[in-house]
């Protein structure tokens, strides 16, 4: 990179004299341009020298400070004003207004003829370019051997740290240290010393591209850092942190950098794929294990053994769980992100969970959002510890978590039964609003069966099988339901049905009588039995309570 200031050290541009005041010169000179239009700002690109005559302001040089603010936007290293052709000198309250707003105010002698000036300061800086270029080519091949020699991202950031003469740091998606150059190895402080310091205003600024702040050291003195997004996701960007960047050397340049970041991108997208394929494997291993209590011809397979290399161990203790990324409004309907944030969710727990919890294995649920969790022993320390993470991820990716637990089991070919039971308490904390953290499966009886059914399919079932007595509007209706129901709830005794309605026996058993007429069928029969209990429950929300005790008869 070619500064105002190694510019203006060139023993060819020695006859060159900064007119204003600026505390530094260190600004980054990428093109020269001639133009003796008011207008130029809208013609140039950034961190450009204008060179110019002056001849439009001859006349008035006030109207050179409006030329001054548009030059700002455009971060113009110096405006390079030639004087004895039409202009003999620079007034002065120019020059001040110059340093006020930051824009070098260079001037060029009669003798320098700016065609010839605009020549030999673009030689320089594409010379500097052109060197800057070649190194930046020779770090790709080293960096694409390194690829190709398969290496891990330690030894990446490693080399990197050496090349460019400046400590480096790889951060994972969620902001903690993955790899660090060996500088820390010398350091009094290890890396996460100034990761700490980087709020989520500074990661906005850098995933916008690339971003230079300040952090502090132990002795409270600055240290400049650059930032750079790696995007292996779309939505959950790596971080590539660099501090001291001014100890970058020579011909060290952005585009050498960008073409480490490149690299690095390939690695991480490698191991990408890799850790998708073993999961891939492990999901259908895990769908296997669920259909084993089915499918008969897995009856003889020694699930463990199998399951060994994902982490399944002998246990007399197994319980699975379902984790889930609770949408909000934003992100509800971008079918991108939320794929990526169950795996980087997924990513997460694998990184965090083993290391509170032992013996838990994780897989991604096949052609779902859903993360499960197989814990082989029993933790009593687990709802806290889910709780804790849950936190912790959403206040570093503003990813907001929900687990549901199946109960456990003794048995390894009963998980089909805890991940059903995890499925129901899932689908039932997020039709909730606000689901809590951790849910758990609790039985919900035979009615519960019914729960995402409508009520018209209900209605129909009930008026089918109870006949007049499911919604019943005539007194005397209502009371041949209430002693249906209680005779059955009593299995069918007449005289407990009768001693709980204080009623006398004949007059159940006339009842009785009038509602298998009613009906049709014996109220007796086991099946006939199950299928008017069912209805009665279902067909109770519709009725009045009935269960005032009568007069007796």
């Amino acid at each position: 990179m070619t500064t105002l200031e190694q510019l203006l050290d060139l023993p060819r541009f020695s006859d060159l004299e900064i007119l204003s005041a600026h505390k530094n010169l260190e600004r980054k000179v990428e093109s020269v341009e001639i133009t003796e239009t008011p207008d130029v700002a809208n013609f140039i690109p950034k961190n450009a020298i204008v060179l110019t005559t002056a001849m439009i302001y001859k006349d008035d040089q006030s109207k050179m400070k409006h030329l001054l603010d548009t030059l700002v936007s455009k971060d113009v290293a110096a405006l390079g004003i030639k004087v004895g052709r039409f202009i003999d000198d620079i007034d002065q309250d120019v020059v001040d207004y110059a340093s006020k707003v930051d824009v070098p105010i260079v001037k060029v002698p009669s003798s320098q003829p700016l065609g010839r000036l605009l020549y030999q300061m673009l030689s320089y800086i594409w010379d500097a370019k052109t060197e800057q270029l070649t190194y930046a080519l020779d770090i790709q091949k080293r960096f694409s051997g390194l690829l190709m020699h398969d290496v891990n991202l330690s030894r990446f950031i490693a080399e990197l740290g050496k090349i460019i003469n400046a400590p480096v740091i790889l951060l994972s998606p969620w902001h903690k240290v993955i790899s660090n150059s060996q500088y820390f190895s010398r350091s009094d402080h290890p890396a996460s010393f100034y990761i700490e310091q980087i709020d989520d205003h500074h990661y906005d600024k850098i995933n916008e591209g690339n971003s230079s702040f300040i952090v502090k050291d132990l002795k409270g003195e600055n240290v400049q850092v650059l930032g750079y997004p790696v995007n292996v996701d779309t939505y959950f960007p790596f971080h590539l942190i660099i501090l001291k960047p001014e100890q970058i050397p020579y011909p060290v340049s952005e585009f050498a950098i960008e073409q480490a970041i490149l690299v690095l991108t390939f690695i991480l997208f490698k191991n990408y794929k890799v850790d998708e394929f073993f999961d891939i494997m492990k999901s259908d291993f895990l769908s296997q294990l669920i259909k084993a209590k089915t499918d008969q011809t897995h009856d003889h397979r020694n699930w463990v053994d199998l399951g060994s290399r994902y982490g399944l161990v002998h246990s007399k203790y197994y319980r699975l769980a379902l984790a889930y990324c609770v949408p909000n409004k934003d992100n509800k309907t971008k079918l991108i992100y939320r794929q990526e944030e169950a795996a980087i969710a997924k990513k997460w727990l694998e990184a965090q969970l083993p290391l509170r919890i032992k013996n838990v294995i994780i897989f991604k649920v096949k052609n779902t959002n859903e993360i499960a969790l197989l814990f082989q022993s029993q933790e009593p320390d687990a709802n806290k510890v889910l709780q804790t993470l849950a936190d912790e991820l959403k206040e570093a990716l503003s990813i907001q978590l929900c687990f549901a637990f199946g109960n456990p089991y003794e048995a390894i070919t009963n998980i089909s039964s805890s991940f059903i039971e995890a499925k129901s308490a899932l689908d039932e904390a997020t039709r909730l609003f606000n689901p809590n953290v951790v849910n758990y499966y609790h039985p919900k009886g035979l009615v519960g069966l019914f729960e995402n059914t409508n009520e018209e399919s209900i209605h129909y079932y009930c008026e089918k099988i109870l006949k007049d007595l499911a919604y019943p509007n005539d007194q005397s209706q209502k009371e041949l339901r209430n002693t249906l129901k209680h005779y059955l709830d009593y299995n069918c005794e007449i005289t407990k049905t009768a001693t709980a309605l204080y009623l006398h026996r004949n007059t159940i058993k006339y009842r009785i009588k009038q509602c298998e007429k009613l009906l049709g069928l014996s109220v007796k029969d086991p099946e006939n039995s199950l299928n008017l209990r069912l209805a009665l429950e279902l067909s109770e929300s519709g009725n009045e309570s009935s269960e005032q005790a009568e007069p007796g008869a």
